[in-house]
């Protein structure tokens, strides 16, 4: 019970601290006003901008936009796939057409050593028949200027031959001349008349 009066006079002495703050609220500006927020049919500015978003969303979802933009974008995704499929398939066919170039390529270097091949045998075949001709040839010039080196002496033999022979017949007429005069001459006319006579 003697604790009531302290309380009390707490009570009486609270007047003049409400009068004290009062007093200092108004040596700082006088009292504190109050402002109230804008409202419209009751509703204050952040509950119409959470309405409006509320109806947006709503018209977004009854004019289906979600579903068309999910339209849109599995479009865009299967031309996108669509595309890969092509650039897969055009490196497939790229890369078929490199396997072949490479075939090619190594068929045409196959045939092109088989025909340097090929050529390099023609050209030793050539180069040997010609120095098969060749020698034949040779051979051939050979044997006709022995045959021609032949004729030549046999024709410088006859040649002799043949003057020696003019020079036997030259030496034995003037050795006959010498030794038969005109009558041995007529003696064998005579006897070469005798024997035409004979044979007839």
């Amino acid at each position: 019970m003697a604790e009531h009066p302290p309380a009390a006079a707490n009570a009486a002495h609270a007047p003049a601290a409400g009068e004290g703050n009062h007093a200092s609220t108004q040596a700082h500006g006088g009292p504190a006003e109050h402002h109230a927020e804008p409202s419209a049919l009751g509703l204050t500015a952040p509950a119409w901008i959470a309405l409006a978003m509320i109806a947006v969303f709503a018209i977004l979802i009854w004019k289906r936009v979600p579903a068309l933009i999910g339209a849109a974008l599995d479009k865009k995704i299967a031309g996108i796939r669509d595309e890969l499929d092509e650039a897969a398939q055009l490196r497939a066919e790229a890369e078929a057409l490199k396997a072949e170039y490479e075939a090619q390529a190594a068929q045409a270097g196959a045939e092109a050593a088989t025909m340097i091949e090929r050529a390099r045998a023609e050209a030793d075949s050539i180069v040997s028949k010609a120095e098969a001709d060749a020698a034949a040839l040779v051979e051939r010039r050979t044997r006709m200027a022995e045959d021609k080196i032949a004729a030549a002496e046999r024709a410088a033999l006859d040649t002799v031959r043949a003057k020696a022979a003019q020079a036997a017949a030259a030496a034995a007429e003037s050795l006959i001349r010498d030794k038969l005069d005109a009558g041995a001459d007529k003696a064998m006319v005579d006897a070469a008349i005798a024997e035409l006579g004979k044979t007839r």
